[in-house]
């Protein structure tokens, strides 16, 4: 439990830490139906090369298990299990029962509904137990946790020694003036396209101040290695607008 008193970021808002995991709840329970259109409408459908890119640097195994925390509508969990092969299972761990519920109407979670798991759960206090898994993802998610170095020590937990994490995440820009130029078109462009899909400017508006609230690349590979993981590197997608961060359980 967090200390009486404590305050973290909900986007550009100071909120007690006791409070943010019910906002971030409360974010995706209303857009859960719509997700996965806004992703395509935010990124031009690049969001799906990145997840691409994530599958490629990971290189799945035949035979592993995969934990993807906050990975509702089951986009990571899908490729992976593609790319696998014979043996792999995966299990989906999401806070919000609402993305759990859209990922399992989708095609892909009836063809692999042998070899994939759905399961409610924080991240912070997942509900496994240490040494289960081969491989942690989180995508575009552990920016929403209330403590990531919580988030971060569960993911080292819950790996087997010889484990890896890999996270993909929105990122920051090296450039300034691209920097300054993307982040015009979040906020004066994605809250709109929000409340024109899903009737819900609000939180779009929170998602788009929750990446410029989350650690640059080198701040967070330091988090990663401070969990206890080694052998920690990233690599920019487009530019940096996102970036991927991998680490191993040695």
């Amino acid at each position: 439990m967090a200390d009486d008193g404590k305050t973290t970021h909900f986007g550009f808002t100071e909120v007690p830490e006791a409070e943010k995991a019910g906002k971030v709840h409360g974010v995706f329970s209303s857009v859960a139906s719509k997700y996965d259109i806004m992703n395509d409408l935010m990124s031009g459908g690049i969001h799906r090369i990145w997840k691409d890119a994530m599958m490629d640097w990971l290189a799945p195994r035949p035979g592993t298990r995969l934990l993807d925390v906050a990975g509702g509508t089951g986009d990571v969990a899908f490729r992976y299990l593609t790319r696998a092969g014979e043996g792999a299972t995966a299990t989906v761990c999401d806070m919000t029962e609402a993305m759990l519920v859209e990922g399992r109407k989708r095609a892909e979670a009836a063809d692999m509904a042998d070899r994939l798991d759905w399961v409610v759960g924080d991240a912070m206090a997942l509900p496994f137990e240490s040494g289960s898994f081969d491989t942690y993802t989180i995508s575009f998610g552990i920016r929403n946790v209330t403590r990531i170095a919580d988030a971060l020590a569960e993911a080292f937990r819950v790996l087997r020694p010889g484990g890896r994490l890999m996270v993909l995440e929105f990122s920051q820009l090296p450039n300034p003036l691209m920097q300054k130029a993307y982040d015009a078109y979040s906020f004066n462009v994605i809250p709109g396209l929000g409340k024109l899909v899903t009737g819900d400017r609000d939180s779009y508006q929170y998602l788009v101040e929750s990446i410029r609230k989350f650690p640059p690349q080198e701040e967070f590979a330091s988090m990663i290695r401070t969990a206890g993981f080694e052998q920690v590197k990233y690599r920019n997608l487009t530019m940096g607008v996102a970036a991927l961060h991998s680490g191993w359980k040695l």
